[in-house]
């Protein structure tokens, strides 16, 4: 049974205007089955338990979202939910499965599609051409039922557990996928052999669900580079590569898009040349950050608050600036050191722009951009002390997802952090309490302001993504 929505809108103007639509991924069996000796290749750090995954942690993430943006489906039923050990809101397959319009499951889109004989064919043959199977199984997969073959896709197993593929563990970080820019999306290109197949999956659902039937013209996907195959070497700044992890729209007309570990140089520029030709945007704003794991992408060192309110990593704030030149890419291809962070401001048919710091651009986003008539703030990861900035930015201490503008989900195990919210006025509440006054309606979603939301973390932050990350959000109200 397809979704479907009359009223769905693509249209995402800013980091904080109040969430109206988004896509994610419940973790999935795939999960589960990440071996020691595979999960660097497969871009885990650490294997996790599914089991507490799914009910202690990311359930709650899930119940959240449905008490902001379809309380119809969750107001009444939470206590339900609570006593039932199975968690009925959690499995897409399940009967009972929340089904939201607005918390919409990539699991379900991916099902909806394969109920089309001619796109199951397809994109069957497409998935084994890259993971190589035999051309039995291959027919055996185009017969099997749609659900079950979404699951197979993602997980990488038979139903019986036989795994034929490796599973796509990284798909619960949609944002890496896709990402709306006003009504358009940008389909991107990850880095990594292990994201092939869910970019795979991502664009049939793009360009065959009829949820987005009225924005096929508004689908741009980052092409390769003349010649690409010829290139030697796997350094993947010689790639076309853009995570959207490293893409934030900040305003009507402003994308940041971070240089990093997982998104090159070419996939920025070709990025800019999509943008700029198809008048997306007025100005796009490249962020060079050190490549390495530490970081992986921009959301990891900073994300938006309020509109004059920023968390990030004050030992990445300055920056030196470099000279000045014309073209995206000649900016930064023969610099030779990876460790420092550059700021350069391209700007439609205008001069580029030049940001010394981190800082400097962030107060001009709040203050340009989104007209902040206040002081720009920033709380800062482990609150500017020595070592718990590091560790906790390492387990995502910036990498937060803003339901509105002021509040926000983050981890719990991040107590500096916490802490510098507090000193910033930020009311702080784990989860699982602001759940029950919801439903006993002490506490409404829409009236929340000001407030860091602590969200349970021990399986969830050995993945190495908050959030943030674990979110594609397709409607935002604009910020007025």
């Amino acid at each position: 049974m397809a979704l479907k929505n009359s009223d769905f809108k693509i249209d995402v103007t800013s980091e904080i205007g109040t969430l109206r639509t988004l896509l994610i991924h419940s973790p999935d069996s795939g999960l589960g089955k990440v071996v020691p000796s595979k999960a660097q290749d497969w871009l885990f750090e650490d294997i996790v338990h599914l089991d507490t995954m799914r009910r202690n942690e990311y359930d709650y993430y899930v119940k959240l979202l449905l008490y902001f943006l379809d309380p119809d489906k969750i107001k009444g039923k939470l206590q339900q939910v609570e006593n039932d050990y199975d968690r009925l809101f959690f499995k897409p397959d399940n009967e009972n499965f929340h089904a939201s319009s607005n918390v919409i499951e990539i699991q379900t889109l991916l099902a909806d599609i394969l109920e089309q004989a001619d796109i199951r064919k397809k994109l069957v043959a497409s998935v084994c051409a890259i993971e190589s199977c035999n051309y039995r199984l291959q027919q055996q997969l185009i017969d099997t039922d749609p659900v079950e073959l979404a699951k197979i896709f993602i997980s990488g197993s038979l139903s019986n557990e036989e795994m034929i593929f490796a599973p796509i563990p990284n798909l619960i970080f949609s944002r890496d996928l896709g990402i709306a820019v006003n009504n358009f999306m940008l389909l991107n290109k990850p880095a990594k052999k292990a994201r092939f197949r869910e970019t795979l999956l991502m664009r049939y659902i793009f360009f065959n669900h009829p949820l987005f039937a009225d924005y096929q013209n508004n689908i741009l996907e980052i092409p390769e580079t003349a010649q690409h195959f010829l290139r030697p070497g796997e350094d993947n700044q010689g790639k076309t590569t853009l995570e959207g992890g490293d893409v934030m729209m900040v305003s009507p007309q402003h994308l940041l898009i971070g240089c990093s570990e997982r998104t090159s140089i070419t996939g920025a520029n070709e990025a800019i040349k999509l943008l700029f030709e198809n008048d997306v945007v007025k100005k796009v704003t490249i962020v060079k950050i050190p490549h390495k794991r530490d970081y992986m992408h921009i959301d990891t060192v900073f994300t938006q608050v309020k509109r004059n309110t920023w968390v990030l990593l004050r030992s990445l704030a300055v920056a030196e600036a470099p000279l000045e030149e014309q073209e995206p890419m000649s900016w930064f291809t023969d610099k030779k050191s990876k460790d420092r962070t550059e700021i350069v401001q391209f700007r439609k048919n205008k001069k580029t722009k030049i940001f010394n710091c981190l800082e400097d651009l962030l107060t001009d986003i709040s203050q340009r951009d989104l007209e902040s008539t206040t002081e720009t703030q920033f709380i800062y990861s482990g609150n500017n002390t020595f070592p718990f900035d590091a560790r906790e930015q390492w387990t995502d201490s910036c990498n937060l997802l803003a339901l509105k503008e002021g509040v926000v989900l983050g981890y719990d195990r991040n107590d500096k952090t916490v802490e510098a919210f507090k000193q910033k006025g930020f009311e702080v509440i784990k989860v699982n309490e602001l759940l029950q006054k919801f439903e006993t309606g002490e506490l409404d979603p829409q009236t929340l302001t000001d407030t860091l939301i602590l969200m349970p973390s021990a399986e969830l932050s050995r993945a190495r993504g908050g959030f943030h990350c674990m979110s594609m959000p397709l409607l935002r109200d604009k910020v007025v």
